[in-house]
């Protein structure tokens, strides 16, 4: 069993900031990649960044230059910096995780439960 518990969504005014932060807990060898998608009302969920295990970023084009994502890997966490935010950053956050799972090492993917960021203009 796995849980992922984010945290640090809210509201904030355009061109504030804000830190989201995810933290993985249970059963597990170790953890791949680390991730952020978004998804705003009535679109599909995207992906806004990631981090691979060896600290490889790669950003939507969207929030280049302006968010940045990081790890803990003894913490198991995963954060999003987010800075000079837009309306159009106003969406739910998720994280995802892959995990690797004992005994054969499989590789699975875990989401956060989400979390709200509202940006008013």
């Amino acid at each position: 069993q796995v849980q992922l518990v984010e945290s640090g969504g809210g509201l904030v005014q355009a061109g504030g900031s804000l830190r989201l932060s995810c933290t993985a807990s249970g059963s597990f060898s170790s953890i791949n990649d680390m991730g952020w998608y978004r998804q705003a009302p009535g679109k599909q969920r995207d992906l806004v960044a990631v981090i691979r295990s060896g600290g490889t970023t790669n950003y939507a084009d969207s929030v280049k230059g302006r968010f940045t994502i990081s790890r803990d890997n003894a913490r198991n966490t995963v954060y999003l910096q987010m800075n000079s935010l837009k309306s159009e950053d106003t969406a739910v956050y998720y994280c995802n995780i892959v995990v690797i799972l004992p005994p054969w090492s499989r590789a699975t993917p875990y989401w956060g439960q989400g979390t709200q960021v509202t940006v008013s203009s």
